[in-house]
């Protein structure tokens, strides 16, 4: 094999080992007290986003929160400098998309969701 060639295979195994890195190791780091999406049974005639069809993979800290027996998700670290949340998912890129499909249902620290016929406001809480 030519030393062009060989060095060629070598920044190309470093260059995925560095993107595979970058995509296991934010979810390791964390710091400070965590984030909580915390979900609370309302009444309302209000607009609401019907979350009855949601994969908890697409929404696993809502999911999370309406099947817990406190309301609560489990927590979340913000990063140091901001990076972490580049590459991972968070409670509030949830409440961002709910509030971004239904405008209407926004409220001033959160947004409504419908499941099962319940209303609740869940919203991102630091305790």
């Amino acid at each position: 094999m030519r030393r062009v060639t060989r060095n060629v295979f070598i920044a190309i195994a470093l260059v995925v080992v560095a993107l595979l890195a970058l995509g296991a190791l934010p979810s390791y780091l964390g710091s400070g007290d965590p984030y909580y999406l915390t979900v609370e049974p309302i009444e309302t005639n209000g607009t609401a986003a019907d979350v009855n069809n949601v994969s908890d993979r697409r929404y696993p800290f809502l999911i999370g929160a309406i099947e817990s027996e406190d309301g609560r998700s489990m927590g979340y670290q913000t990063g140091p400098y901001g990076m972490k949340e580049w590459f991972t998912h968070t409670p509030f890129d949830e409440v961002d998309a709910l509030t971004r499909q239904v405008p209407n249902a926004s409220t001033e620290t959160g947004v409504r969701v419908r499941r099962d016929g319940q209303v609740y406001r869940a919203e991102v809480v630091r305790p």
